[in-house]
């Protein structure tokens, strides 16, 4: 069990960063209001924050590294999971 627990914190926020990036892609296309994007993103960092860090854009994960607050072996992680959780976003959107 000691062993399981280190793989459920690490996985747990990337996969933090691929739901949030798809409920928030999810949300720009059906809604396209801005109030409701803006609520959406608080949400998500509200909510994921903690666990990821809110990252939930390339561009923000790039900043977080600069400034020293993400290691640089969850670079391209990070930017993994936001580009799938936006394809996922907008598959779930094509669906509708």
């Amino acid at each position: 069990m000691l062993f399981i627990f280190p793989f459920y914190y690490i996985m747990g926020k990337y996969l933090v960063e691929l739901l949030g990036t798809m409920f928030l892609v999810f949300v720009i296309l059906t809604t396209g209001n801005y109030l409701a994007i803006g609520a959406a993103l608080a949400i998500a960092v509200l909510l994921g924050g903690p666990i990821s860090g809110g990252a939930f854009n390339p561009a923000v994960v790039m900043a977080l590294y600069s400034a020293g607050k993400l290691q640089q072996t969850d670079i391209i992680p990070y930017i993994l999971m936001e580009v799938l959780g936006g394809l996922a976003g907008f598959f779930l959107y094509s669906k509708l």
